[in-house]
């Protein structure tokens, strides 16, 4: 089984541009999850009659959003952050309602896995939102995956809006400190990861560059001068069937590329 994450930064301007029509007939996802939608249902020219589509929009138009198109019907779907779980971060439940207002978390059961499509807030470059990002965002999305996890394997993809270490985007030690590569946000990312979870592509590829966004500024796409900020993240015991993680570096149409992991 193959699953596909990837944030499209507008699914109406890559539908035009043919990138994910071209991308889905080469690679056939069973699951596709898709991030930064910035479209409702029916708004966006979508012809794939052998996929259940998913949605989860924003109430914004043209903002945010997720979808998942899969071939295999789920058990249940959830949107947004259980309620109980927004009430387990203390102090700040009162801010989930942007998480449900901006389509950004969506859950799809299957018989012997979870599947979590997250677009996660970015910290903003005056890294104003850097406290919703730590305080709320990650405690929210490290209990739901906990939780679920208890039940049955979890698998969660998506745009985290972080790079790990150093060997996750070409300038670190440039952007020590900005959004992106915060402490605050890779020590997130360092919970997920302690807290019985695997980082899938970087399991597999210790030491491998390779970056899943670049800046529309400067060439840094021309130049390889990137960040690898989407992830498929997995409950340890799936360790055993990831067969193959890859990242898409080549495929173009949005200013994030294609990854993807095969479950034996």
């Amino acid at each position: 089984m193959k699953l596909y994450s990837w944030n499209v930064n507008g699914l109406r301007a890559i539908l035009k541009k043919g990138s994910l029509q071209s991308f889905i007939d080469a690679h056939d996802p069973d699951i596709l999850c898709l991030q930064e939608t910035k479209a409702k249902q029916g708004q966006a020219e979508v012809d794939l009659p052998e996929y259940e589509e998913i949605w989860n929009s924003a109430e914004r138009a043209g903002y945010s959003g997720t979808a998942i198109f899969t071939k295999m019907k789920p058990l249940a779907v959830a949107y947004g952050f259980p309620k109980h779980i927004e009430e387990q971060v203390e102090g700040w439940s009162d801010q989930f309602g942007d998480a449900r207002r901006e389509g950004r978390v969506l859950m799809a059961e299957f018989d012997d896995f979870y599947l979590i499509n997250v677009y996660v807030p970015n910290e903003k470059q005056d890294l104003g939102r850097l406290k919703y990002r730590e305080l709320v965002w990650d405690r929210a999305l490290l209990a739901y995956m906990r939780e679920l996890d208890a039940k049955k394997a979890v698998l969660v993809c998506g745009d985290f809006n972080v790079a790990h270490e150093e060997i996750d985007l070409a300038r670190p030690k440039q952007n020590e400190g900005n959004a992106g590569f915060t402490k605050e946000g890779r020590q997130g990312m360092t919970n997920y990861l302690s807290s019985g979870f695997v980082d899938t592509w970087r399991d597999l590829h210790p030491n491998e560059q390779k970056y899943t966004w670049w800046s529309y500024r400067g060439g840094a796409r021309a130049k390889n001068i990137g960040w690898r900020i989407d992830y498929f993240l997995a409950s340890e015991r799936l360790r055993g069937r990831i067969a193959a993680a890859e990242i898409y570096d080549s495929v173009t149409g949005s200013d994030h590329c294609p990854i993807m992991v095969e479950l034996k």
